[in-house]
């Protein structure tokens, strides 16, 4: 059996609102995709919610623990600021970026 690799990598989109609303389908959408490599599209997000972070953070976890491709692809400043805001601006160089 071949490893995956990123180029085999389904993409997650994130919606541009990430707050208390988003969170279950973001969970959801994460358990949908489990086991195969993922590429999570943050170029949309104007606002980012802790609870949301804290499904990214978990899925981010769970891939590294299983040993399958997570990245990050595109990110855009409320993404960005987000994440600055939660003090978790340490994602941006931790997760692997395309």
């Amino acid at each position: 059996m071949q490893a995956a690799t990123e180029s085999q990598a389904e993409t997650l989109k994130l919606r541009s609102v990430l707050d208390l609303t988003a969170a279950a389908p973001l969970k959801a959408e994460f358990g949908a995709l489990r086991g195969r490599p993922v590429r999570v599209d943050a170029s949309d997000v104007d606002r980012l919610g802790a609870l949301c972070l804290q499904v990214l953070m978990s899925a981010h976890s769970t891939w590294t623990s299983d040993g399958v491709p997570f990245s990050l692809g595109g990110t855009s400043p409320g993404f960005e600021e987000g994440l600055d805001t939660l003090g978790a601006s340490f994602l941006l160089f931790s997760i692997p970026r395309e």
